[in-house]
């Protein structure tokens, strides 16, 4: 997998994955923003309207009969929130041109459709079309009444939302219905120019492709070249305030299994030290074999599910546990002798290496998918610094078990969010 990155203008760049495992190209461009509650209900909604048509394509079912007539290329669109940045996403995946059967520029018409959807939609008097906001505002408002739907993920966004309050990583990526029911077609397009001229633009290839050529296609086409420079700031990172007492928040639902989540802060700026973090964590509950997994789980038999995530952007651990409602104080208590443990060093080079090899596995399985690889290198493109799969492994395999009980012993319980059957 070799990448390359080029700025097209100053905030537009061109990321391309040269690789020949796939038969096809996979397309995207993502548009950055920074997460602010006045915008973020707006520009979930904007992700639904532009799937809705173009100019050149008005409607959904244009832009499918454009997309069969590419041999059945596909495209998707969505919302995403990566640390503090609010992106809306863009897919096109293509076949390739040299498995077709004449010469048929593929890239280019994938790349022009690509680009007509996300720069120039479907708008009548200077607005985006009323009965399709209309309609996506119902959409999205099933989407956010929704959330209660996943309780393991509710309880997820709900420790982050108590974690961040008042901050804009608390903001909900889908926004909320108080916001939306406000929102005009005139509002959305207002705020749909604004991001085209402000926000953060990269541009995704990944396939068996001519870069210089594909780079040519790209700075030709005419709306590219109608987008002006911009500056984007990298947002900052916010290190929590470590608490002398975790904040406890119990909330009470209709449930038959009762879902902990733990959030765990960690007090380092130091980024090198988030590679410690990632196998501190994988130690603790990213597995069959984690600490939490066995003890909580297994051993125990308190909980039907026990892991963790590390939030690299935010530089948090999340605890995740699925138990009857009664168990609560003993799994607790026995999630913080684990976390404890960590501190003292109780884990054996075993454990170590195994979770070092886990992590370097999941690395090596980054370029057997495109949309994968596009992931791994946004993330990067985000934190400020490339780093290629080669360091990353030699980051990985460097830790070692006195760094880690040093990490250990910066972690702190910041929440503890338990949501729990109605008495």
């Amino acid at each position: 997998m070799n990448y390359q990155k080029q700025q097209i203008k100053e905030g537009i760049n061109l990321h391309q994955i040269q690789t020949n495992k796939f038969k096809t190209n996979l397309l995207s461009v993502f548009l950055t923003m920074p997460l602010k509650k006045e915008q973020v209900t707006k520009e979930a909604l904007i992700a639904q309207i532009l799937r809705r048509g173009s100019n050149l394509m008005k409607t959904s079912e244009e832009i499918s009969i454009t997309l069969e007539e590419m041999y059945g290329a596909s495209f998707n669109c969505g919302i995403e929130k990566i640390g503090e940045n609010h992106i809306i996403k863009f897919y096109l995946e293509t076949i390739n041109d040299e498995f077709l059967p004449k010469k048929e520029e593929i890239l280019e018409k994938g790349l022009n459709t690509l680009f007509e959807i996300v720069f120039n939609p479907l708008v009548e008097e200077n607005k985006f079309k009323e009965e399709y906001v209309k309609q996506e505002i119902e959409n999205l408002k099933q989407i956010i009444e929704g959330k209660k739907d996943d309780k393991a993920r509710y309880s997820l966004e709900r420790t982050i939302e108590e974690m961040y309050k008042n901050k804009p990583y608390a903001l909900y990526k889908y926004g909320y219905i108080e916001d939306l029911e406000k929102i005009t077609s005139k509002d959305l397009y207002d705020c749909y120019q604004n991001i085209i001229k402000n926000c953060k633009i990269d541009i995704f290839i990944s396939g068996n492709v001519d870069i210089l050529k594909t780079k040519e296609i790209i700075e030709q086409n005419k709306l590219i070249k109608n987008l002006i420079e911009r500056k984007y700031e990298k947002q900052k990172e916010q290190l929590l305030e470590t608490k002398k007492e975790p904040k406890e928040i119990k909330e009470e639902m209709d449930i038959t299994q009762g879902k902990m989540v733990i959030g765990l802060t960690i007090e380092t700026k130091n980024q090198d030290e988030k590679y410690i973090a990632l196998v501190y964590n994988t130690i603790l509950g990213g597995g069959a074999n984690s600490k939490l997994f066995q003890n909580v789980r297994e051993k125990a038999s308190l909980a039907y599910t026990a892991g963790s995530n590390y939030l690299r952007q935010m530089n948090n651990i999340l605890i995740r546990c699925g138990i009857e409602t009664k168990n609560y104080e003993k799994a607790l208590n026995i999630i913080k002798k684990q976390l404890d443990d960590m501190k003292d060093g109780e884990f054996t080079q075993e454990d170590l290496q195994n979770a070092k090899q886990n992590i370097i596995s999941t690395i090596k399985f980054i370029p057997d998918e495109q949309d994968t690889g596009i992931t791994y290198c946004f993330g990067q493109e985000l934190s400020g610094n490339y780093v290629p799969f080669e360091e990353y492994e030699n980051k990985v395999k460097a830790v070692t078990k006195e760094q880690i009980i040093e990490l250990g012993n910066k972690i702190n319980v910041h929440t503890i969010y338990f949501l729990t059957s109605k008495k």
